[in-house]
C-alpha cells in the first residue's frame, strides 16, 4: 500500500481522498529540517504548501519517495533539479487558486487607484482628509499584464470587464490566444512604455528575475502603478523604493517579497504603497480546492501511474495510463535491448512511431526508452530523470510520426546513433498488450524478451546454428527460446536466445570464438 505525509497544513478532505483511495496517509505538519529527513524515507509521497522545504538534502535520503505534491503553483519550496535527479515527480496545482489570486491582483490595483488602505487609516484615526485622496479611474486606462498564462488571462478578462486597454507581454502567448483573450500583445518595452497599470503573473526564473528594476521603471510612464502578486524577486524592492521617492511610480501593491516572511522592509510605512502578507491564494474555496486536486493529482500517479499538472515529467491522464502502460513497456525492452547492444558514447536517439502507436502520447513512451536505453550505464534512472540525463549528455533525441506500417498494427522504432553508426530496434505489441521485438538492424524476426538472454550477430554460414546450440549444451545451459533473422542468404544473421541458466564470462568467450561469430553479448530483462 502506497503511504502518503502531509507536510503542511491541508484540508482534511485531502486526507479522506487519500484514505479513500486506498493510500495509508500521515499529518505531520511543522516538522524542522532534521525531522523531515528521519522519517521521509517511509513514504511514497509527500505533500506539502510553501512552508516545508523538500531540499536536496531531504532528497538525498528519501529512497522511496516517487511523488512530492504542491497545493499551489509556485515550487520555490521544492529542489525539483535534484528531483528530477531522484527520479522524483514534482506536481503543482497550477488552477485551484487562479480564480483567487487573479481577484487579489484586480483587488489590489482598485485599491490602488482609489488610495483605500491609506484613506481608511486616516478616517479610523478620526481625521476627516477628503481633499487628500484623490483616487484614478481605471476606466479607459491601460493595464499591462506581465505574464498571461492561467492567472494572467483571467486578470485580463476581468480588466477588460472594468472597462480597460489590456497589453500583455508573455513569449508563449500566440497572436490567435491574444485575440481570443481580447488583449493586444506588445513586447515588454512597449508594454512599460504604454501601461498606466502593471501586473505581474510570471513566474520566477533567472529570466524573469528582477524583470522590474532600475531600467525598466525609467522606460515606464510617469505616474504608473505596479501590482505583484506572482512571486517575490521579480522586482528589485530598492529600485522600487528609489522610483517611489522621485515620483516616477505613483504606488505600488505587493503581496510577495524576495524574503519571506517579510517582517521589515524600505517599503513598510509608506501611503504610496500596500502591502499584503502573501494573500494571493487566501481565500477557503482556493484553500480547498488546490488541497484536494493535489490529494487526487497523488493517488492517480500512485496507483495508476496517471501524471496530471508534473514540473518535470510528461502528463498522462487517467485514461491514457491504461492505453500507454503497454507501449511503455515496449518501449522501455526496445530501449534496454539497444542499450545493452551499445558499446560506445551515444550521439543521438531517434524515435519513430507508426500506424496505431502514431495517435498514442509519445512523449511518456519515448521517457520510457530512454529509461531502459540508459539504464546499463547508470546505477538509477526512471522516467522522470532519463529525458535530463540524456540532454546533459548531449545525446540528440528526436520523435517521428508515420501513419501507416505495412506489416503490423502498430510499431514503434529506435534507432540509436554510436560514433557515426546507427543500430536499430523495432518492436510490436501482441494482442494489443504483449511486447515483442519484431526488428533488428533491418532483419527481420519475432521475440519475447525477457529472463536472461543471449544475443549473437554472425555470418549466415551452414553449420552455425548446431555449432553454438553444442557449446551451451557442453556448458550444462538450457535454451528456453531460439529467434532467428538474417538480412540474405550468407550475409548478416542475428540469433536470439533465451537460456535458463546465466551465460559466464568463460563460455561467453567460448560463443565469440567460434567460426562467424561478429558480436555476441549477454543482455537480460
Amino acid at each position: 500500500m502506497p503511504k502518503v505525509l502531509i507536510a503542511d497544513s491541508l484540508s482534511p478532505r485531502a486526507v479522506e481522498i487519500f484514505r479513500q483511495r486506498g493510500i495509508e496517509v500521515d499529518v505531520n505538519t511543522g516538522l524542522k529540517p532534521a525531522e523531515l529527513r528521519a522519517i521521509v524515507a517511509d513514504y511514497d509521497g509527500v505533500a506539502v504548501r510553501s512552508a516545508t522545504k523538500i531540499t536536496r538534502e531531504v532528497l538525498a535520503v528519501a529512497d522511496r519517495l516517487k511523488v512530492v505534491g504542491r497545493a499551489g503553483i509556485g515550487i520555490d519550496n521544492i529542489d525539483v533539479g535534484a528531483a528530477t535527479a531522484r527520479g522524483v515527480v514534482v506536481m503543482n496545482t497550477p488552477f485551484g487558486n487562479s480564480i483567487t489570486t487573479a481577484e487579489h491582483a484586480i483587488a489590489l490595483m482598485l485599491a490602488l487607484a482609489r488610495q483605500i488602505p491609506a484613506a481608511d487609516r486616516s478616517t479610523q484615526a478620526g481625521r476627516w482628509e477628503k481633499n487628500r485622496f484623490m483616487g484614478v479611474e481605471v476606466t479607459a486606462k491601460t493595464l499591462g499584464v506581465v505574464g498571461c498564462g492561467n492567472i494572467g488571462s483571467i486578470v485580463a478578462d476581468r480588466a477588460l470587464g472594468l472597462r480597460m486597454k489590456v497589453v500583455a507581454y508573455d513569449p508563449f502567448l500566440s497572436e490567435d490566444r491574444a485575440r481570443v483573450l481580447g488583449v493586444e500583445k506588445v513586447d515588454l518595452k512597449t508594454l512599460f512604455a504604454r501601461a498606466d497599470f502593471i501586473t505581474l503573473h510570471t513566474p520566477l526564473t533567472e529570466a524573469t528575475r528582477n524583470i522590474i528594476d532600475a531600467t525598466s521603471i525609467h522606460r515606464m510612464r510617469r505616474g504608473v502603478q505596479i501590482i505583484n502578486c506572482a512571486r517575490g524577486g521579480l522586482i528589485d524592492e530598492e529600485a522600487l523604493l528609489a522610483g517611489l521617492e522621485s515620483g516616477q511610480v505613483a504606488g505600488a501593491a505587493i503581496d510577495v517579497f524576495a524574503v519571506e516572511p517579510a517582517t521589515a522592509s524600505p517599503l513598510f510605512g509608506r501611503d504610496d504603497v500596500i502591502v499584503t502578507p502573501h494573500l494571493g491564494a487566501s481565500t477557503g474555496e482556493a484553500q480547498e480546492n488546490v488541497a484536494l486536486q493535489v490529494a487526487e493529482q497523488m493517488a492517480d500517479f500512485l496507483l495508476t501511474g496517471a501524471v496530471v499538472n508534473a514540473i518535470n515529467m510528461p502528463s498522462v491522464s487517467a485514461e491514457e495510463a491504461a492505453t500507454l502502460r503497454p507501449y511503455m513497456a515496449l518501449g522501455q525492452l526496445l530501449g534496454s535491448f539497444a542499450g545493452q547492444l551499445t558499446e560506445e558514447p551515444i550521439q543521438s536517439v531517434e524515435i519513430s512511431f507508426e500506424g496505431d502507436a502514431a495517435g498514442i502520447n509519445t512523449k511518456p513512451v519515448t521517457a520510457a526508452m530512454l529509461t531502459g536505453l540508459l539504464a546499463p550505464l547508470l546505477e538509477t534512472v526512471n522516467m522522470v530523470s532519463a529525458p535530463v540525463i540524456a540532454r546533459e549528455r548531449n545525446m540528440q533525441v528526436t520523435e517521428v510520426t508515420g501513419a501507416h506500417t505495412p506489416d503490423y498494427q502498430t510499431l514503434v522504432r529506435v534507432s540509436v546513433t554510436c560514433n557515426g553508426r546507427a543500430r536499430t530496434v523495432a518492436g510490436s505489441l501482441f494482442s494489443g498488450t504483449r511486447p515483442r521485438v519484431v526488428e533488428v538492424q533491418g532483419m527481420v524476426f519475432e521475440a519475447e524478451l525477457d529472463g536472461p538472454m543471449l544475443f549473437v550477430r554472425n555470418r549466415d554460414q551452414p553449420g552455425f546454428i548446431g555449432a553454438l546450440g553444442r557449446a551451451l549444451g557442453d556448458a550444462g545451459v538450457n535454451i528456453a527460446s531460439f529467434h532467428l533473422g538474417r538480412a540474405a542468404p550468407g550475409e548478416d544473421a542475428i540469433c536470439l536466445v533465451q537460456v535458463d541458466q546465466p551465460i559466464g564470462e568463460a563460455l561467453l568467450a567460448t560463443v565469440r570464438s567460434l567460426p562467424h561469430v561478429v558480436q555476441a553479448k549477454t543482455i537480460r530483462f
